[in-house]
């Protein structure tokens, strides 16, 4: 099963996905208190998968709405996006690392002031950062709450997968001291407005199977930048999930983001220590992205989130015209 978020009246709605369109699933009669959300829908549990497979069934007429006609939003804006960075060796081996860069999960968080949808700007304003990069992250979403979760029993607690798009202000993020030691500010360099494009839909966890066999895509301006598979990763799903699970109570709608591959920016970076590696079949980036730029990040059996890279001011004048 997808879930969707779309925009009607000026509010968000959750859909569910079916090929070429989306069912509202309050206009097919559903609960508020089941499908009022994408969080009210993963905390019913069981009883909201079962409402929303006995609607898609017989979805009616009226709630039908293509897919073409509306405008899809975040399809959940998590209060916490539990992050895992240096988790694949190929992209170690693109950058310069910290002393615990492969040894250990590299924790740091995202809010909901991070998060946009589908084909909305990922904001470039220089006063902020000249050296924005992005990342395409397999993201978990969190069901079942618990703490201190073994990893065995772990992906019990999964409601499903979507992507994310780590935006990375590298010269924010990067530090390095006069004799050569490497370290990360990952507050400055990680949170920040537009800096977690998530979407386009949730896939529930029936549906993905393994996490750990999963293709994982970015695109810019056309051009393949990265291309890997979950099964690159240094710590897996379950395994980050137990991790996490030691500081926090998981909580239904948390989201976790895994890591990312090879063919980030910043691997072109000497001043910020990248060494110029590329993996074969990649397009080597030259440059960070800048206004104009197409960012496409995809995940197998998810789908493309797809962002476009606008200059902060055109971004406003947009606004006041709307």
């Amino acid at each position: 099963m997808k879930l969707v978020t779309f925009v009607k009246a000026g509010e968000e709605r959750l859909g569910l996905f079916a090929g070429e369109t989306v069912i509202d699933p309050l206009l097919a009669g559903g609960s508020p208190a089941v499908f009022g959300s994408a969080l009210t829908f993963i905390r019913s549990g069981l009883v909201g998968l079962e409402a929303a497979k006995a609607i898609l069934v017989h979805p009616p007429r009226e709630a039908t709405i293509a897919l073409k006609d509306m405008t899809l939003t975040a399809p959940i804006r998590p209060a916490t996006i539990l992050c895992s960075g240096s988790n694949y060796r190929d992209h170690n081996a693109e950058k310069a690392n910290t002393p615990i860069s492969g040894k250990e999960p590299e924790f740091f968080v995202k809010t909901a002031d991070c998060v946009v949808g589908p084909n909305e700007p990922i904001v470039f304003d220089d006063r902020f950062s000249k050296k924005i990069d992005c990342e395409t992250e397999l993201a978990v979403v969190i069901g079942k709450p618990g703490r201190f979760i073994e990893t065995a029993r772990a992906l019990e607690h999964v409601f499903g997968y979507t992507i994310v798009n780590d935006v990375t202000a590298r010269d924010r993020q990067v530090r390095r001291t006069p004799e050569g030691m490497t370290w990360y500010e990952l507050g400055s360099g990680k949170a920040f407005d537009s800096g977690a494009p998530l979407g386009p839909c949730i896939v529930t966890a029936d549906e993905i199977g393994d996490p750990q066999n999963l293709k994982v895509i970015s695109r810019i301006n056309g051009e393949l930048r990265q291309s890997s598979n979950t099964s690159n990763m240094i710590w897996t799903c379950a395994e980050l999930i137990h991790f996490f699970s030691r500081n926090f109570t998981l909580k239904s709608g948390m989201v976790i983001i895994t890591g990312t591959p090879a063919g980030t920016a910043w691997s072109a970076d000497k001043e910020l220590g990248g060494k110029g590696v590329t993996q074969p079949g990649l397009v080597p980036a030259t440059r960070y992205c800048l206004p104009g730029d197409i960012v496409e990040c995809e995940v197998e059996k998810i789908g493309v989130l797809r962002n476009p890279v606008a200059q902060v001011l055109n971004i406003a004048a947009e606004a006041v015209i709307r």
